[in-house]
């Protein structure tokens, strides 16, 4: 993928019992290629959900993820809706048009924490929500990307077992 192309995120996953919301920033190469939320194999985001949850995600089909973290009151979603972007690194975004979090959020009855993952998130979805953001637990998680390899899992873990509440 180049950097003409416009690339576009997913979906939200979410329903009326979502409590926990995760935002990525933009999916990546891989996670475009397979259509797929976080499906790098070296992305730690299901290790560390799973833990945060305790239930393993990794083993399962995509499907099966979606299902159970639904199960558990966790939705996942992205802050952008479309950029050009080369490669799949946040640094090279550019163009970005943001996804609607207000209205989504208005949709959320029970939503309690937002989660932001990683810090191109956190900026976009803070500066997108505004005033709004008064109104939740805000999260902001260390990436899960295989591109932040310098802080350690453990300590990573430790950030987004905050989520829990």
């Amino acid at each position: 993928m180049t950097s003409s192309s416009l690339l576009q995120s997913f979906p939200a996953v979410c329903d009326a019992n979502t409590r926990v919301m995760i935002f990525g920033s933009l999916p990546g190469v891989r996670s475009l290629a397979a259509a797929q939320y976080y499906a790098h194999p070296r992305n730690l985001f299901w290790d560390l959900l799973g833990e945060v949850i305790g239930t393993p995600l990794r083993s399962l089909t995509y499907d099966e993820r979606l299902t159970t973290v639904l199960a558990h009151g966790v939705g996942l979603w992205d802050v952008i809706a479309e950029a050009r972007r080369d490669g799949s690194l946040d640094s090279a975004i550019r163009n970005h048009m943001g996804n609607d979090l207000r209205t989504l959020l208005a949709s959320l009855p029970k939503l309690q924490t937002i989660g932001f993952n990683g810090g191109t998130a956190a900026k976009i979805g803070e500066k997108a929500l505004g005033d709004l953001a008064r109104r939740y637990r805000i999260v902001r998680l260390p990436s899960s990307s295989p591109a932040y390899a310098s802080m350690p899992y453990e300590a990573k873990l430790a950030v987004w077992q905050s989520l829990r509440g």
